[in-house]
């Protein structure tokens, strides 16, 4: 066994990483196959300098999967995982747009000045202009509620009527997936393999755990 290349326990812990995510970036095409030793994966200089570039891209970055592979592959030219880096960079810029906005709206509702907020005496005026259907008809939410039901509503706001049967899903998916380690929900991607943890830091000390276990 040669001197110069590590297990994949120790390549992983490099990076604060679960051995089976880096398998799994192996399986997503994000890193290739480092040589053998006896049939245990063995990670030389080389791999886990490209292993550092997929922390990167998909931790520190938050990369896709499919886009982290481009950079990581070698195979893409200059231009080619610039684009990637250019398109994400721009993607991140919408969400952060999107994060000011709401935290510029909860700050905005620091000024209310009522113990109970539905009693704010300008919350009627936030709802119409912050909600789907606001006050509606007359000023009157219930009738707005009836009316958002019948499907009368402008055609922007329109969504499927929704009845109280057994066949539907709260809007809080209460069969959602729980974390293994602090079984708090689980946000999944639609893209990806499954996530069995709520965040990496969950995942480390479940990592951590199993292995101080077996040590």
């Amino acid at each position: 066994m040669t001197k110069s290349a590590v297990s994949i326990g120790d390549a992983a812990a490099l990076y604060e990483l679960a051995p089976s995510t880096v398998r799994w970036w192996e399986r997503q095409g994000v890193l290739s196959p480092p040589a053998r030793d006896g049939g245990r994966r063995r990670y030389r200089e080389r791999d886990l300098r490209r292993l550092g570039v997929a922390y990167l891209c998909r931790v520190v970055g938050r990369l896709p999967l499919d886009r982290t592979a481009v950079v990581t592959s070698g195979k893409a030219t200059l231009s080619g995982w610039q684009r990637v880096v250019s398109e994400q960079i721009d993607l991140l810029d919408q969400e952060v747009e999107r994060l000011r906005a709401a935290r510029d709206y909860l700050r905005h509702l620091l000024s209310c000045e009522s113990d109970d907020m539905a009693q704010c005496p300008v919350l009627d005026g936030e709802l119409s202009r912050n909600t789907p259907v606001g006050r509606g008809l007359g000023g009157d939410l219930v009738a707005a509620a009836r009316a958002a039901g019948s499907g009368e509503r402008p055609a922007r706001s329109r969504r499927p009527a929704r009845d109280e049967s057994p066949s539907d899903q709260p809007a809080c998916d209460e069969k959602a997936a729980r974390c293994a380690g602090c079984r708090a929900p689980v946000a999944q991607s639609p893209r990806g393999r499954p996530r069995a943890y709520c965040s990496r830091a969950c995942q480390q000390r479940a990592y951590r755990a199993r292995r101080d276990a077996r040590s």
